[in-house]
C-alpha cells in the first residue's frame, strides 16, 4: 500500500510532518544514495523500503541499492557478523579476500557519484575504497559492537575510519573512532502491515488460522529461534506464572540458521512438555499480518532477551499499548520506561513476578500500555527518525 507523509498526521506527534518539509527545504534536489546488503526480510530493509519514498516526496533525490554477493561472500558476511557482536567464528584470509573483492566487483555498478552516500552496516563498509573525490559519506552501524572479537573490529575498522561519519544506534553500541559520530534510534512505520491497526475480525480469524484460542490471557514473545533471546526461560517464567495465574504462553518466530536454530528448537519443544497452552509458532519472514494480530491479541508482550540489537520488537508492541517485559540487553532499555511502559528483568524469576503482576492488575497493565504507545509514538515512529536523517544530512552538508 502507497503512502504519503501527509497519511501520517494521524498517527505521529502534532506538527512532525509540517516540520519535516521545512527541514527538507534546504535538501531539495541532493542526491542520496543508501546502500544495504538485502532487499527484504531484514529490519533495515524494511526500514530503507519505507524511508525512501517518503524522502523522495520531501524532494530529495534518494536512492536505495543492494549488493549482491555469492555464496561465499555471505559465509563471509555471516561469520564476520557473529564476530563483530562478540561470539565465535572462523574468519580466514580468503573469506576477508572474497569479502573486499565482492565489494569491490559491485562498486562498478553502483551510481557513487552522489551528495551523500550511506552504506548500512558491515557488508559494504569496503565500498568506501570507490568513493570519488566528490561528495560525503557515512557508515550507518546497527549492530551492537561494543564487544567485537578484536580481531573483526579491527579488520573491520580500517574501513571505517575512511568515512566522514559513523552513525549507531546505541551509545553504548559504539567503539571509539577519529570520526564524528552520530545517534539515531532505528524506528518502526505504524502504517507497514505489520504495524497497522487490525480490526477485531482480522485479529481473531489470523488466531483461528493460527490455532491459538483467545480463552485466556496471551503471553507473547515474537523473535527468532535464538539462545540470545532465552525462549526456554520465558516457558520457565510461563510456568512459574501459570500456578497462580492461567494464562497461555505463545512462541512465535522462526528459528536460527543450522544447527544452533536446530537444537534450540529442541530444547524448546523440550521445555514445553507438550502443554497444550504453550504454542511454539513457527512464521516466515514475511508473516507481518501474523505478528501484528499476535501483538494486538496478547495481554502481555516478552522480549526476555540476554543480548540484543536494538529490539525493535519492543516498540512494535508498545505501539499497540501492550505492556512489555524485557530482558535488560541492548536497546529494550532505552525503549522500557521502568514501572511506566514495562518491566526489565534479569531473571527467569522476575519474569514470572512481573507477569504476575499485569496479569493481577489490569488497571495498571492497561495504564501501562496507553503510556507506552505514547511514549512510542514520541521516539520510535517513522517520522523522528526521517527528522533525524534530514537532520544529519544537512550536518554534512552544511
Amino acid at each position: 500500500m502507497k503512502v504519503s507523509l501527509d497519511d501520517y498526521r494521524a498517527v505521529s506527534p502534532p506538527g512532525s510532518i509540517d516540520i519535516l518539509r521545512r527541514m527538507a527545504e534546504k535538501l531539495r534536489s541532493r542526491k542520496v544514495l543508501r546502500i544495504s546488503a538485502h532487499r527484504k526480510g531484514t529490519g533495515v530493509a524494511e526500514m530503507l523500503e519505507r524511508h525512501t519514498p517518503l524522502l523522495q516526496e520531501l524532494g530529495v533525490d534518494a536512492r536505495w541499492e543492494v549488493i549482491q554477493g555469492g555464496e561465499g561472500f555471505q559465509a563471509a558476511c555471516q561469520a564476520l557478523y557473529n564476530l563483530l557482536q562478540g561470539e565465535e567464528d572462523r574468519f580466514t584470509e580468503e573469506m576477508f579476500q572474497q569479502y573486499v573483492q565482492t565489494n569491490r566487483e559491485n562498486a562498478r555498478g553502483l551510481p557513487l557519484e552522489t551528495d551523500v552516500v550511506v552504506i548500512h552496516d558491515h557488508q559494504a563498509a569496503p565500498l568506501v575504497d570507490a568513493r570519488p573525490q566528490e561528495g560525503r559519506w557515512v557508515w550507518r552501524c546497527h549492530l551492537d559492537v561494543a564487544r567485537p572479537q578484536r580481531k573483526a573490529w579491527a579488520m573491520l575498522r580500517q574501513f571505517v575510519v575512511k568515512y566522514d561519519a559513523a552513525v549507531f544506534s546505541l551509545p553504548k553500541f559504539a567503539q571509539r573512532l577519529p570520526i564524528p559520530q552520530f545517534l539515531i534510534y532505528p524506528s518502526i512505520d505504524p502504517l507497514s502491515e505489520k504495524n497497522r491497526e487490525l480490526s477485531t475480525g482480522e485479529i481473531r480469524s489470523t488466531l483461528d488460522r493460527l490455532g491459538i484460542p483467545a480463552d485466556k490471557p496471551i503471553l507473547l514473545q515474537v523473535s527468532r529461534f535464538h539462545r540470545f533471546k532465552d525462549p526456554v526461560g520465558v516457558i520457565e517464567a510461563y510456568r512459574i506464572a501459570k500456578k497462580q495465574n492461567d494464562c497461555r504462553l505463545v512462541l512465535a518466530g522462526s528459528p536460527a540458521e543450522g544447527e544452533a536454530g536446530r537444537r534450540i528448537l529442541a530444547e524448546m519443544e523440550l521445555a514445553a512438555g507438550g502443554d497444550p497452552d504453550v504454542h511454539i509458532v513457527q512464521l516466515p519472514e514475511s508473516a507481518e499480518i501474523e505478528i501484528n494480530a499476535l501483538q494486538r491479541a496478547a495481554a502481555i508482550v516478552i522480549q526476555k532477551s540476554t543480548r540484543e540489537g536494538f529490539g525493535l520488537m519492543v516498540a512494535e508492541a508498545m505501539w499497540k499499548g501492550k505492556p512489555v517485559i524485557g530482558g535488560f540487553a541492548g536497546g529494550i532499555t532505552a525503549q522500557l520506561i521502568y514501572e511506566v511502559t514495562g518491566y526489565t528483568v534479569n531473571s527467569v524469576e522476575g519474569c514470572a513476578y512481573r507477569i504476575r503482576t499485569l496479569l493481577n492488575n489490569p488497571d495498571l497493565a492497561a495504564k501501562m500500555g496507553e503510556d507506552a504507545r505514547e511514549f512510542a509514538r514520541h521516539h520510535f515512529l517513522i517520522t523522528r527518525n526521517l527528522g533525524d536523517y534530514l537532520a544529519l544530512l544537512t550536518t554534512l552538508l552544511r
